[in-house]
């Protein structure tokens, strides 16, 4: 009777320790990164530091 009773409390501890049910998984957010890419190509820095230079000398 008492490896009854032993069992039992067993079982009955087991189960209230799972009651809550299961955890929705956590999924961490995929990053995606674009390069940026300018239309004039980086020639722009140079044109206006020539036309500051030729402002400049004139």
């Amino acid at each position: 009777m008492k490896k009854f009773a032993l069992a039992a409390a067993v079982i009955l501890s087991a189960g209230a320790a799972t009651a809550g049910g299961m955890d929705d998984p956590i999924i961490e957010p995929v990053i995606v990164e674009e390069e940026t890419s300018s239309s004039a190509g980086g020639i722009l820095v140079p044109l206006m530091l020539l036309l500051a230079i030729a402002a400049a000398s004139s």
